[in-house]
């Protein structure tokens, strides 16, 4: 049986991008993935993904969101691939707004670049925007687009040519320790290793069951669609990337690059699913087309045209949100990347550096102390 130092279980964007710093180390490590990444089974299709740093979902984000940005940059410059377009993101909501109130705040303690703007200075600046009164926003002018799949190619390039293996289209069957070592089993063979990482979305929960941990993480059906839309108002050289919270839903999405439509989204909702049965149908549902276009209808009608595509792709939710990433309490040579909530594609390098970090120097440089699975005790 074939001996790593670690082994990777799901090599999508938190896996490959920890091979890849693992294989930097010179660390001998296996990635095996039941796919063949990049790839439209997970949650990293879609071909891009917002980045922010004065982050609403909490304050202790922004340090990670930072270092993800710098670790984005120096793959762009290792790969020589554009990988972030700086379009800015502007988040809107009512004045009461909660989320605006905490990117505010971010702003604020870390001094980062945020343009706070009413809700006619919005209108004047983008007339594609439609936005009410009662409403206002902040713009992230350093903050723009990543480019998801061509992220993961990136890695996956870097991280075999520095000497990592890549087993793709191999579904892990089953999870075992044996002493101090891991057992991996897999449809096309068994292999050993000194340390572990699961990271595999959607299927993480029981592959952890198989270690004995209890990781409350639900697998949701999310979509996305791109629209028509007036180019002289949403291109990406003059229209940022955007959230809006609505009190009773969320929306994101983007300007229109290279003439493919604005891309949007809605992050909340969606239908809890087994990832192996999943309904990958955009369409089946009416609220796949019907959410997004009625939000466009409302605040960019001129961004409401013919539907051009539409995916459905997956979020691994936790309870809180948050994401679990952390050490087996018993075996503390197993790590684990889990329930990025929709959210967690921006940290996908620093998420990597930092499982990296703790596979071989068994701490982080950066504080995961709020992704700790025993908050959940």
């Amino acid at each position: 049986m074939q001996t790593y130092e670690v082994i990777i279980v799901g090599a999508g964007s938190m896996g490959m991008a920890a091979g890849y710093y693992l294989a930097k180390r010179g660390a001998s490590a296996l990635l095996i993935d039941a796919f063949d990444p990049p790839h439209t089974m997970g949650s990293h299709h879609g071909d891009t993904r917002i980045i922010r740093h004065a982050y609403g979902e909490g304050k202790q984000y922004v340090t990670f969101a930072l270092r993800a940005q710098e670790l984005w940059a120096e793959l762009e410059q290792a790969a020589n691939v554009k990988l972030f377009s700086q379009t800015g993101v502007l988040s809107a909501g009512a004045h009461d707004c909660a989320f605006l109130q905490e990117v505010r705040e971010s702003a604020e303690r870390y001094s980062l670049p945020l343009e706070v703007l009413t809700a006619q200075e919005v209108r004047e600046r983008w007339q594609g925007i439609e936005l009410p009164d009662h409403f206002y926003a902040c713009l992230e002018p350093a903050s723009g687009v990543l480019y998801s799949e061509h992220a993961i190619r990136a890695y996956r390039e870097l991280a075999t040519a520095s000497g990592a293996s890549l087993l793709t289209n191999t579904k892990v069957t089953s999870l075992q320790t044996d002493g101090a070592d891991v057992i991996v089993h897999t449809d096309s063979g068994s292999y050993r290793g000194k340390k572990l990482l699961v990271s595999a979305g959607a299927w993480n929960a029981p592959l952890l069951q198989e270690l004995g941990l209890s990781v409350p993480l639900v697998p949701t059906r999310k979509t996305v669609a791109w629209f028509g839309a007036d180019e002289s108002l949403y291109s990406a050289d003059r229209f940022p990337a955007f959230v809006f919270h609505l009190g009773d839903s969320m929306f994101y999405g983007f300007p229109s690059i290279d003439g493919a439509g604005v891309k949007i989204g809605r992050h909340d909702g969606g239908q809890a699913i087994d990832p192996d049965t999943l309904e990958r149908t955009f369409g089946c549902y009416l609220s796949d087309e019907g959410d997004v276009r009625a939000f466009l209808e409302t605040y960019m009608p001129q961004a409401a045209g013919a539907l051009r595509q539409g995916r459905v792709c997956i979020y691994t939710m936790t309870p809180d949100e948050h994401f679990v990433i952390d050490r087996h309490p018993d075996n503390p040579h197993i790590v684990f990347a889990a329930g990025f909530s929709g959210h967690g594609f921006k940290f996908a390098s620093a998420v990597g550096e930092a499982a990296s970090q703790l596979l071989i120097d068994g701490e982080s440089k950066l504080d995961l102390s709020m992704f700790s699975l025993s908050r959940f005790s």
